[in-house]
């Protein structure tokens, strides 16, 4: 059935996300707050920023007033970066006539609250104002999505059927969508790939190979599924495509923001001038302070993560923290 969604945020992920939304048949408007950008798309159906190299359909409207994208429709797709996301909430709730699903596809943790993405727009979108809260996250590329290569990612909610819906709503031939309604493991294994996803990045710019490569995912996922199973994530979430999944294609692509800054801050190069060539917001430098803190709270240990911090956050020389970690106490593998 053709629905019509409005896509909040025209980075390149909602971007690619809007694509195949439109040529699933769904009637698709982009919002923006960039008059330029939101011209560019509805005059030459073209993102250069984000996406030099593709044209989007014709069909995907943009636009600047947050009221016209979103009159009478059925869905909103939130694909901001988490520092907006509660402002944009906020706009949102102020401004929808109607009850639309809600789904969002963004992946980190908001700052000082450390709390996930679903948790800031139930606080934010009264039940009077939405449906159901739907998350959709996995192993995903824009640049290879906006191609149609093959993906595979998860749609959750702990309403199943709004999780299916979200399912009929985006999968075709080269887009798999799998539902599941542990929505704290989802967001939690999307939002921490992101840190590991730096440390990989540096493992590789301080010229180490694929022994610490495989080092660093997996006692990366090891730490992701201890906090997340203190956050009440099902373990076996961590074991899917919103856990493993997101973490191998994060930790071993270019096309990650994270690996690339990481891999920077390996190479010798300073965090300001990482973030301010890199054109696009590096989420998993915020997430670990978050991931931090929030560890701290639930007394969950998480070397990897704290030696990221120590580097991103209070100046600590890389090769240091890395042979810290090599010299840490021996342990058992399966210790949780």
């Amino acid at each position: 059935m053709k629905q019509k969604i409005a896509v909040l945020g025209p980075g390149s992920w909602g971007t690619a996300l809007a694509q195949v939304l439109a040529e699933n048949g769904h009637d698709v408007r982009i919002w923006g707050n960039l008059p330029a950008q939101i011209n560019e798309i509805n005059t030459y159906h073209t993102n250069r920023h984000y996406l030099p190299d593709n044209k989007i359909p014709d069909s995907i409207v943009a636009y600047t007033d947050l009221a016209e994208a979103i009159a009478d429709c059925d869905a909103i797709l939130f694909v901001v970066p988490t520092k907006a996301m509660r402002s944009v909430a906020q706009q949102f709730a102020a401004t929808v006539q109607n009850k639309p699903v809600i789904i969002h596809a963004s992946k980190g943790l908001e700052q000082d609250t450390h709390k996930r993405i679903s948790e800031v727009l139930l606080e934010e979108i009264p039940e009077t104002h939405r449906q159901a809260v739907a998350v959709l996250s996995g192993p995903s590329h824009a640049e290879e999505v906006i191609n149609h290569d093959i993906t595979t990612i998860t749609a959750a909610s702990t309403d199943l059927e709004a999780a299916r819906y979200v399912q009929d709503l985006f999968m075709n031939d080269y887009f798999r969508i799998y539902t599941n309604t542990d929505v704290i493991g989802v967001e939690t294994g999307a939002a921490l790939k992101n840190i590991i996803a730096i440390g990989a990045g540096a493992i590789h710019g301080l010229g180490f190979g694929d022994d610490a490569k495989a080092a660093i995912m997996t006692r990366g996922l090891a730490e992701i599924s201890r906090l997340g199973v203190a956050m009440g994530a099902n373990p076996l979430t961590f074991i899917g495509l919103s856990g493993v999944g997101d973490l191998i294609v994060t930790c071993t692509s270019v096309h990650s923001r994270n690996w690339r800054a990481g891999n920077l801050l390996g190479k010798g190069h300073k965090l300001e001038e990482v973030l301010e060539n890199m054109g696009m917001i590096v989420e998993g430098v915020s997430t670990t302070k978050a991931a931090r803190e929030l560890a701290q709270k639930l007394h969950v240990e998480m070397p990897i993560t704290q030696a990221i911090y120590d580097v991103l956050y209070e100046g600590k020389d890389i090769n240091v923290a890395a042979k810290e970690i090599m010299l840490r106490d021996a342990r058992e593998e399966n210790e949780f």
